[in-house]
């Protein structure tokens, strides 16, 4: 086992729980003064040391792992890309910082991202388009931070939702009888058509609940689930929205039907049987849906969540995006990155998930630091139901580090190991450290190009200089030049 230094993550949870060092000390049967070496980083935190710690604040050993900064360092390399590229900070500077200083690296990525705002509107208004909001955040954006930061899983709204699956006998087959006598034994709720263009609607004065004709079992049983949700306990809901948002504002709004949409999947697939059965079947999606009679991006959306101490499934990242690249859904349990800077890698197996709809797609893809990730992505689509009616299509992928990839069944007949069968993807070209990837679609920020009219190459943008993925050459013909 390597050593681990965690003394600036230490001080911060004694801190919150207004510990003293001779406190805590105490608690975990060593001196003061070896308790102020860890805290500054002189010693290692052993691991009795770190086990006492684990039970005396209540957290998990991945608390103190070295990997809790992968997602902040990420998003500093991100906000900070131009700072990099001007040689004014190193990678390794930031990971430093992540890892020694994670409030003061906070705060230096929200200067990063408020000066990237900044840039935007200034250059929107170079352009004549003064007035044009910025690529700031929206309140949808804002709901996926929310989840984000507590790694897509909410300890209490879960034990919550096991609990009244339990009461109320949520099992797979007979998910939506136990619901509609839930709904209308507690609740005096019942249930009718609804056959305009609404997916469901409650009708508070009436007590009754329309859902859509054209719904399928699977989602009927989530929009219940929804609402029972809402019914009983939507005051704990609503608190765990407050946290971060005040009540009354649109965010919170949102952000509290994200969390009882959260206690839905939750009531209808039940975290411990639903851990047993997805560890059973080696994280086989398809397998999962059969068995619960739900959807392929539920049961990824499910799966991602499975969090909770002591009964870990495989940390998953979850993603939903179009044909066109919008990201609609991104929720992480692990550091993957998703960019903010617009756009995502083209190389990235969730875009090859639309050639070939109805199949799972495999990709063992590497990120410009080195870590390794297990992608799987398959295109669903949704009709409305009617003849000529557009329906919708999306790619869902659901990708784990590769240290846990052994686990899926999807790792079977792959080398895990060999690192030069990864294929480098990149957070979106505007960022991406990869500057020799003939597939760049955008100049990277904090670099000058190299314009060379008497040779091409195929690099579309070449930048002067070393880079950290490639070195400058003559740019093509056949791309412009600096905007």
């Amino acid at each position: 086992m390597g050593k681990t230094y965690a003394g600036a993550r230490l001080r911060r949870l004694r801190e919150d729980r207004r510990m003293s060092q001779a406190e805590l000390a105490r608690a975990l049967g060593i001196s003061p003064s070896y308790l102020n070496q860890m805290e500054h980083d002189a010693r290692p935190l052993t691991v009795p040391v770190l086990l006492r710690l684990t039970e005396t604040f209540g957290v998990d050993p991945g608390f103190f792992s070295e990997r809790d900064t992968t997602r902040l360092v990420a998003d500093l390399r991100e906000a900070l890309a131009g700072e990099i590229a001007k040689g004014r900070v190193t990678p390794a500077d930031l990971a430093e910082l992540a890892a020694r200083m994670p409030a003061a690296a906070g705060v230096l990525l929200d200067l990063g991202r408020r000066n990237q705002q900044l840039s935007e509107r200034l250059a929107g208004a170079a352009d004549g388009r003064d007035g044009e909001p910025a690529a700031v955040s929206s309140p949808h954006e804002e709901v996926r931070d929310f989840f984000y930061r507590r790694q897509n899983y909410l300890h209490d709204t879960d034990l919550a939702a096991e609990d009244l699956a339990a009461d109320i006998g949520i099992r797979p087959g007979e998910v939506i009888g136990a619901l509609t006598a839930r709904l209308a034994g507690a609740h005096g709720v019942h249930l009718a058509a609804e056959s305009g263009d609404r997916l469901h609607h409650y009708d508070e004065a009436t007590r009754v609940l329309h859902l859509s004709t054209r719904l399928r079992p699977g989602r009927r049983a989530f929009r219940m689930a929804t609402q029972l949700a809402l019914l009983e306990h939507g005051d704990a809901i609503g608190l765990l929205a407050a946290e971060d948002f005040p009540r009354g504002s649109e965010t919170h709004s949102l952000v509290r039907i994200g969390i009882a949409h959260y206690f839905a999947a939750a009531l209808i697939l039940p975290y411990t049987a639903f851990h047993s059965a997805a560890e059973e079947a080696r994280y086989d999606i398809e397998r999962l849906t059969d068995r619960y009679g739900l959807g392929y991006e539920t049961v990824c959306h499910r799966l991602s969540t499975l969090q909770r101490p002591r009964l870990r499934g495989v940390p998953f990242s979850f993603v939903r995006v179009d044909r066109a690249g919008n990201m609609s859904k991104r929720q992480s349990a692990t550091g993957f990155h998703f960019s903010r800077a617009g756009g995502t890698c083209p190389l990235w197996n969730v875009y090859e998930a639309f050639a070939a709809p109805g199949r799972i797609h495999v990709q063992i893809a590497e990120m410009p630091d080195g870590h390794r990730y297990l992608w799987t992505a398959r295109a669903v689509t949704r009709h409305r139901g009617g003849w000529g009616e557009p329906g919708r299509t999306y790619a869902v992928g659901l990708g784990c580090e590769i240290r846990h990839a052994h686990r899926l069944v999807y790792s079977d007949g792959l080398d895990l190991d060999n690192t030069s069968a990864a294929t480098p993807i990149g957070m979106g070209c505007r960022v991406c450290e990869r500057l020799d990837c003939s597939q760049r679609a955008a100049p990277p920020l904090g670099r000058t190009l190299l314009i060379d009219h008497n040779s091409s190459t195929f690099v579309p943008y070449p930048v002067t200089g070393e880079g950290p993925a490639g070195r400058g050459r003559a740019v093509s013909p056949g791309r412009p030049g600096p905007a």
